[in-house]
């Protein structure tokens, strides 16, 4: 590969992800103000966070490819970001209850090089058994997912809160898109086979 490639993120999850690819690449943090736009969709907001994310790095890495992403949860037309403590959690996920929530993850191919932007939104669709207080409480206790968006980590023991899930790419669940990704890559010269 000729261009370096770069994960503008400092999730652990996004870059555990990128290496199934088996690509070298570097992290950078993006340093981007993450708060929603008056009027802006859930839809909007992550597309335009992962595009803000990958060209917020490009000053360091001006002649790379740079990926961008962001995620959140749309619950009853509530956008959920990430909880941050157990009691926020707790509210997100008895809110998701019998609930079918959506998920999307916005996913950003930057051309440092070109000034190329290639950009895309996957849902990915989760529907929730019914919890008691006492399920949410154990879940919350044993995993501790305060960080992730909808208060789970579908990776992990979250999986235990779902009747079904619904999507192209369960990647994009655990927030980068890897399936979309390959085809932006491709688009830019780069065959991860």
């Amino acid at each position: 590969m000729s261009q370096k490639l770069v994960l503008a993120s400092t999730s652990p999850f996004r870059k555990q992800l990128l290496e199934k690819l088996r690509l070298d690449f570097s992290t950078a943090n993006p340093q981007v103000n993450e708060d929603e736009l008056p009027g802006e969709t859930a839809i909007q907001l992550v597309e335009r966070l992962a595009i803000a994310k990958a060209q917020a790095v490009y000053k360091d890495f001006p002649d790379a490819l740079i990926i961008g992403s962001d995620q959140v949860c749309l619950n009853n037309g509530k956008i959920l970001g990430k909880p941050g403590n157990f009691e926020n959690a707790f509210k997100q996920l008895k809110a998701a209850s019998k609930q079918h929530v959506t998920f999307y993850t916005g996913l950003a191919l930057y051309n440092g090089k070109t000034g190329q932007v290639h950009s895309l939104v996957e849902p990915y669709d989760v529907y929730f058994r019914e919890l008691t207080d006492e399920m949410i409480t154990n879940y919350l206790n044993k995993e501790e997912p305060y960080n992730c968006a909808g208060s789970f980590k579908s990776e992990g023991f979250g999986i235990s809160l779902f009747s079904k899930l619904d999507g192209k790419d369960p990647n994009s669940l655990i927030g980068l898109p890897l399936i979309s990704l390959i085809a932006l890559l491709d688009k830019e010269g780069l065959n991860v086979l």
